[in-house]
């Protein structure tokens, strides 16, 4: 009797089995499984939150003097925070009940705050005891609708958005408000710098951009103050700061992110660069050939502005919904309408 057919069979049987086993151990390492994921870059540029802060209300913005921070809290009015240990602000005190309209942004001067809330003009708030501040005697509801301010030495210039910008006498700070005089802008004035070195005023105007005022024959806030330079930008101009050794302007610009214009020459205004912050752009900083910028749902960002035809972001801290700031040597303050109060530590 033949056994070789049975021999080949098994055989066979058994070089298939082999085969088998070797296809199942040489596939395992290549399984998506067995990969290790590749760690995320780290993009924070050294900057680390110190704290997140939950407050009453929708924090908006926010100033900084000495260790209080005074905060525009939307429909919870006015907070004020002790950061004298920025891995644990305390609050001090909540003003809300006889605060009018939507708190969106906030100017401080010798103690009185100053709070924009859109239709409802300015609410004026005594601070100088920070436990129990007090509602001054009057609101500005003629001054509407109130989106932000600057201040030059005893005067409050407002912007209005269609309005203008409102200049207000604020040294006698009781009555009736002294407005003076009112300049028109092209668009809607959001956001308001002036420069301290030769009393020019930039107005962030919305739709339209950028516009520079002359104050140079400032007359007690009476005279009439000719815009010198326009300039159109993409996006909605939010706000606007200077580099005034460069004559470079900065401007927050809602979805088209940062816009860097140079204003050497007035009458010709020319874009020179820009950053794609993602994000709504919507206040921001300079300092030393830096940008810091909020920019809504993607945090805070800074970016080397050194040079701007190439702008590079350098730092990232992400938050909820970044809006307003305030900076010291060691700190950032950020106001974030989910978050609250986040405060960041800056790199040595």
């Amino acid at each position: 009797m033949n056994s070789k057919p049975k021999f080949k069979m098994n055989r066979l049987f058994v070089l298939m089995v082999m085969s088998l086993v070797f296809l199942i151990s040489c596939g395992k390492p290549n399984t998506p499984e067995s990969i290790e994921p590749e760690p995320e870059p780290d993009l924070s540029g050294g900057y680390k939150v110190v704290s997140r802060f939950q407050t009453p209300g929708f924090a908006q913005d926010v100033v900084k003097n000495g260790d209080l921070l005074y905060m525009a809290q939307g429909e919870g009015g006015l907070l004020i925070v002790d950061v004298s240990k920025p891995e644990n602000p305390e609050i001090l005190t909540q003003i809300f009940e006889d605060v009018k309209g939507y708190s969106a942004k906030i100017a401080l001067k010798d103690s009185i705050a100053y709070l924009a809330a859109g239709t409802y003009g300015v609410t004026v708030v005594d601070a100088s005891n920070p436990f129990v501040p007090g509602i001054n005697q009057w609101y500005l509801a003629i001054v509407k609708p109130a989106k932000s301010f600057e201040i030059m030495g005893d005067y409050l210039f407002t912007a209005l958005s269609g309005g203008g910008v409102q200049v207000i006498y604020i040294k006698k700070n009781i009555g009736v408000p002294d407005t003076r005089s009112n300049i028109a802008t092209p668009g809607y004035a959001t956001g308001i710098t002036i420069s301290p070195h030769d009393s020019t005023m930039f107005a962030a105007c919305g739709e339209m951009g950028l516009a520079i005022y002359y104050l140079s024959d400032f007359d007690n806030g009476y005279a009439n103050y000719p815009m010198v330079g326009w300039c159109d930008t993409p996006g909605y101009a939010e706000d606007v700061v200077l580099n005034y050794g460069e004559s470079t302007a900065f401007l927050a610009c809602g979805t088209e992110g940062l816009q860097i214009l140079n204003y050497s020459d007035t009458a010709n205004i020319t874009l020179v660069g820009s950053y794609a912050t993602k994000g709504y752009a919507k206040e921001l900083k300079y300092e030393d050939q830096k940008i810091f910028i909020t920019a809504g749902m993607q945090g805070v960002q800074i970016i080397d502005v050194s040079n701007v035809a190439s702008p590079k972001i350098i730092g990232l801290v992400e938050t909820e919904n970044a809006r307003g700031f305030a900076m010291d040597e060691n700190y950032l303050y950020v106001a974030d309408e989910v978050e609250g109060l986040i405060v960041i530590s800056r790199p040595k």
